[in-house]
């Protein structure tokens, strides 16, 4: 999951250098944190949340083989 995640950031952002995805892993949960330059925030967000979503939807249906839940953090 958290080469998918970092493959979409990357993709969208003007400093693909900068993407972090940090991965942790609880009982049931896996956590992806996406960091980003200050710059790029707005086009991993998009507009209304729009782009942040439809990442959440593609990792969530990515996850569904595995018996945890994913969720994705933007920071």
């Amino acid at each position: 999951m958290k080469e998918l995640v970092e493959i979409i950031a990357k993709s969208l952002v003007d400093y693909p250098d900068q993407v972090v995805v940090t991965e942790t892993e609880d009982a049931d949960t896996i956590t992806l944190l996406l960091t980003v330059a200050p710059d790029d925030m707005g086009k991993v967000i998009g507009k209304k949340g729009r782009i942040a979503k439809s990442i959440r939807t593609v990792v969530r249906a990515a996850a569904l083989k595995g018996d945890k839940k994913v969720v994705v953090d933007i920071q």
